[in-house]
């Protein structure tokens, strides 16, 4: 070692743990960070499996994983020995070059979703971005065959209560007002349709649609799946109108639900799939996969791009987590853990209606209190999300066990009462 990395290996930025508490790091964060997130909850500094621990030293279940991104928990052993490996070998060679790790990838998969021949695979860094390749994907099917002179697709459909990203053209997609509305005008041609209406889908697509955009199970909604019934008639309605039918699993693929893909059930084949979060067990990587020849060769050389997407070491962190989790039955204990938590939530006095597949799980309550029980559970040593004030969703890594589901849901009634009493003053003040 030299006398500079010598230096370089006793900096701050190096030894970032320190004996700092959470208090100061969180004076430093709101100086050098912008606020686009609030306050944050919590300083973290080191994860184990299911469980995290603060700059204080408190440890908490993490039932969140990084909003269904950590699949294997944090610092899964064989994940980052080979990141560290990889790293070592060959980190960035830009996309002048492929690299082996991004080729295997990418015919992994084409096989676990049983993508049919002439299918391809584009990467990206994260889920909206692969959104964004599908939202560009979608205006390459313009043409209308047989049309007037002229005639062109222009109308894309989402759903109300959809999420799809935060930039332009995802967020167009994306339902919710508070996120679109300081950003307006949005790319154009977007409908929102009511969630879940089957024929409201079928009265809004025709020859003039490009694409019908998915997500089988609303993540950010509150947890909100789609009927198989539904999907099917997606399918049906966007093939006779030579629409795209484009499923964003960023949230509920890789194993999420107990399967690689949450729309297996419905038997349908779509044209596209975006995949991202769960994707690489926490390290960034998105994807877009066409399926079919006339999908995939919509986007051609030149039309789409990005400098990091499909990266060695990105590449390489998602394989070590797709052949984790079929090696290590984790798909198995996702049903078993996930059957687990939605029977004892059903049962959890206050609790009115329980959502989800595997380990994406949504629940109702029966006050505005959601908010509350975040802090509550923090304080008791857990990480949940409240995505609406009175549901809670849970989105844990994919090797929770019965134990640790067990610890959450022992602790539970006690967790919503605090958060009652602590949200009772707000609303006695609310109703003055």
């Amino acid at each position: 070692m030299t006398a500079n990395d010598a230096e370089l290996a006793e900096t701050p930025s190096n030894t970032m743990t320190g004996t700092s508490s959470g208090a100061d790091w969180l004076s430093r964060y709101s100086s050098s960070l912008m606020g686009v997130f609030g306050t944050p909850q919590r300083v973290l500094v080191r994860g184990a499996g299911a469980l995290v621990w603060d700059a204080d030293g408190k440890e908490y279940l993490d039932l969140l994983g990084g909003i269904a991104v950590n699949a294997l928990g944090h610092a899964h052993p064989f994940v980052t020995s080979v990141i560290a490996s990889q790293l070592a070998t060959l980190g960035h060679v830009s996309n002048f070059f492929t690299s082996p790790t991004q080729i295997a990838l990418a015919e992994k998969l084409l096989a676990i979703t049983k993508a049919p021949a002439g299918s391809k695979v584009f990467f990206a860094n994260s889920g909206t971005e692969a959104n964004e390749a599908a939202f560009k994907l979608a205006r390459r099917n313009a043409d209308v065959p047989g049309g007037a002179k002229g005639a062109k697709r222009t109308k894309i459909i989402a759903l109300e209560g959809a999420f799809h990203g935060r930039t332009m053209g995802a967020l167009a997609l994306t339902a919710k007002e508070a996120y679109r509305a300081p950003f307006e005008p949005l790319p154009g041609g977007v409908v929102h349709v009511p969630f879940g209406d089957i024929e409201a889908l079928r009265a809004a697509v025709d020859e003039t649609t490009a694409a019908v955009f998915l997500e089988p199970i609303q993540g950010e909604a509150g947890v909100r799946p789609l009927s198989v019934e539904y999907l099917q008639a997606a399918r049906e309605a966007t093939s006779k109108a030579g629409a795209l039918l484009i499923l964003d699993e960023v949230q509920t693929g890789i194993g999420r639900t107990g399967k690689w893909l949450a729309s297996e059930d419905a038997g349908i084949v779509p044209d596209a799939v975006t995949l991202a979060k769960g994707l690489g067990g926490g390290f960034p990587v998105g994807a877009l996969i066409t399926f079919g020849e006339p999908t995939s060769s919509l986007l051609t050389a030149g039309q789409h791009g990005t400098t990091f997407g499909g990266n060695p070491v990105a590449t390489a962190a998602a394989l070590a987590t797709l052949h984790a989790i079929e090696s290590q039955g984790v798909l198995e204990n996702v049903l078993t853990v996930g059957a687990r938590l939605r029977d004892r939530l059903s049962a959890v006095d206050g609790v009115t209606e329980v959502r989800g597949e595997g380990l994406l799980i949504g629940f109702d309550l029966d006050a505005d209190i959601a908010p509350a029980m975040v802090t509550a559970a923090l304080d008791a040593g857990f990480i949940i999300n409240s995505p609406g004030p009175r549901t809670i969703r849970l989105a844990p890594p994919l090797i929770l066990t019965i134990e640790q589901a067990d610890r959450f849901l022992d602790a539970l009634p006690g967790i919503i009462e605090v958060a009652a009493e602590a949200a009772a003053p707000l609303t006695a003040k609310d109703a003055q």
